[in-house]
């Protein structure tokens, strides 16, 4: 694995190069290429303090969203009341509920009023469209949980173009991002610039299942998240 400088090193060089043809078709093709590029077999290298950093990257024309982290909300079964009461019918009889929140309006289920994120003093919540609280986050466990996931991140960007196994990269950006911003995080949620994913299933015996209750960004707006932002490339 490389050292920080050699990494920064690395970095100008790939810039410089220019297009390089994607090493996996899909979504993933963009981390795997860079991956490669660099010559880390792990998602994460070290830092300028010795410390390791998460790597992430992204495409900056991507359209779809970049996961913070993921967690369930409270109080415990909250995630089997709302698939019980809000969630629909699909294959074989079992419910699910695939549903995007915002704290700016109520969604729409299925043609109706849905819900909404909610940005309490003390925690997050989910408010149907009577204000009836039927989930939430402690804001101290988001906090930890974001702080967790993404202590320290290199976060490298790239143009793309072409699509399938024809697609290339242009890697041209990247930031050092440290410090997670919590006061940001929430005001930014309250903007309706981060979303909630709602995902969830039943298990063959009717247990929900979780697939990810995630908190999501648009690529091109994750070192909002940080207090400390340093673009090296």
């Amino acid at each position: 694995m490389p050292t920080y400088s050699k990494l920064l090193k690395r970095l100008h060089e790939i810039k410089n190069h220019g297009w390089v043809k994607t090493h996996r078709v899909g979504n993933t093709g963009i981390g795997k290429t860079i991956e490669d590029l660099l010559g880390i077999k792990e998602n994460n290298v070290p830092g300028p303090d010795a410390k390791m950093l998460e790597l992430k990257s992204a495409r900056k024309n991507a359209k779809s969203m970049l996961t913070l982290f993921t967690k369930s909300p409270l109080p415990p079964k909250a995630n089997a009341a709302i698939l019980k009461r809000f969630g629909y019918v699909v294959k074989k009889g079992r419910k699910e509920l695939h549903t995007t929140l915002n704290a700016v309006s109520h969604n729409l289920l299925r043609g109706c009023i849905g819900l909404k994120i909610k940005v309490d003093r003390s925690r997050v919540e989910i408010i149907t469209e009577k204000s009836e609280i039927i989930g939430y986050w402690d804001k101290s466990t988001l906090k930890s949980s974001f702080e967790r996931k993404l202590p320290k991140l290199m976060y490298i960007k790239a143009e793309s173009r072409g699509g399938g196994r024809h697609e290339e990269f242009w890697f041209n950006e990247a930031w050092l991002l440290q410090g997670f911003d919590f006061k940001n995080f929430l005001k930014l949620l309250a903007a309706g610039v981060i979303l909630v994913d709602i995902r969830i299933g039943q298990y063959p015996n009717g247990k929900p299942h979780d697939h990810g209750t995630g908190f999501r960004i648009q690529p091109n707006q994750l070192e909002l998240c940080f207090s400390n932002r340093k673009q090296v490339l």
